[in-house]
């Protein structure tokens, strides 16, 4: 497994990209393969890194999409290792977040006077899952530039590619607590609608919202070897501060701030009212949970990017 790249001669170059009129055969899994932009065009790409600072973003989003399928393969290979493939693996991946939602439900049940019933319990699912899909894609990113130390040094590709490829296996982790949320939503007769539509514009900010911090986290782990340790903490403190335990309007006013400056917490919130409460999502929740995602998501890409040239002196 490993990203497309050839030692040929270039008869033409065009945004970073070499051109040949011969197909270029890559390798995956030890058997040859021909890429999938090269099947339709007949020519041959190698990525050139660039010299220091920011990249072409234009030429570097495009290298990035055009291998794309080395991200879903090295995503694959995460989870065959976690045993994702698995007949135990999987039902451990549908049995673990169900367990983890039953722990905290009894927590907070006897943390309350009042008992909170099976509509609040379908609230915590939702939370949980969400919350913890962008947490996970954290965790696997922190690591992802550390742990591809052999691929940096020894192979041309874009960087953003190992922890974008971390958001990708959160993501499919993410998925089948799908199948475990839907029944108890019906056992707790919360209504279906057209509503339940607005779950995937919120999906998608999450994605981006995760993606632009596992690009920020994983140039970080570079420079401070000790974030991967601490940032389980900041992530658990991150969950505690989060509408997932609670709901969002149950917060006392005087720390309505902690909401405001939680860059998940709109997005929580909407993702409850769309679920539990059944209702379209606030426009206000959605404008600040937006902007929160594509800010981070910036930021962490020109962050990465800005340093990706030096990962190979400092690994």
């Amino acid at each position: 497994m490993s990203p497309e790249t050839s030692t040929e001669s270039p008869r033409r170059r065009e945004n970073g990209a070499v051109a040949s009129p011969r197909r270029f055969w890559g390798r995956r899994n030890g058997a040859s393969q021909l890429t999938r932009d090269d099947e339709f065009t007949g020519e041959q790409h190698v990525y050139e890194p660039h010299a220091a600072g920011l990249p072409p973003l234009r030429s570097y989003v495009r290298e990035v999409w055009r291998r794309r399928e080395f991200a879903l393969e090295l995503s694959r290979t995460r989870l065959r290792a976690q045993h994702f493939d698995t007949t135990f693996g999987q039902l451990w991946l549908i049995l673990n977040p169900l367990l983890l939602a039953g722990v905290y439900f009894v927590l907070v049940d006897i943390i309350r006077p009042e008992s909170r019933g099976l509509t609040f319990f379908a609230h915590l699912m939702a939370g949980l899952f969400a919350y913890y899909f962008v947490s996970n894609a954290l965790r696997e990113g922190v690591k992802s530039v550390v742990k591809g130390g052999r691929l940096i040094l020894n192979t041309a590709f874009p960087r953003a590619l190992l922890p974008l490829s971390s958001v990708v296996t959160a993501f499919m982790r993410f998925v089948p607590t799908v199948i475990v949320y839907a029944p108890v939503h019906v056992l707790a007769g919360l209504p279906f609608g057209f509503q339940m539509l607005w779950v995937f514009p919120i999906i998608a900010l999450l994605v981006v919202l995760a993606s632009g911090l596992a690009m920020l986290v994983a140039a970080a782990q570079v420079y401070f070897r000790d974030l991967s340790s601490f940032l389980p903490y900041v992530l658990r403190v991150w969950l505690y501060v989060s509408p997932v335990l609670y709901y969002a309007s149950e917060v006392p006013q005087r720390y309505k701030w902690l909401l405001d400056v939680n860059p998940l917490a709109p997005l929580l919130t909407a993702w409850s009212d769309v679920l539990n409460a059944g209702h379209a999502p606030a426009a206000g929740d959605l404008l600040l949970g937006g902007a929160w995602a594509f800010a981070l998501f910036i930021a962490g890409a020109l962050f990465f990017t800005s340093r990706e040239r030096e990962f190979a002196v400092r690994l």
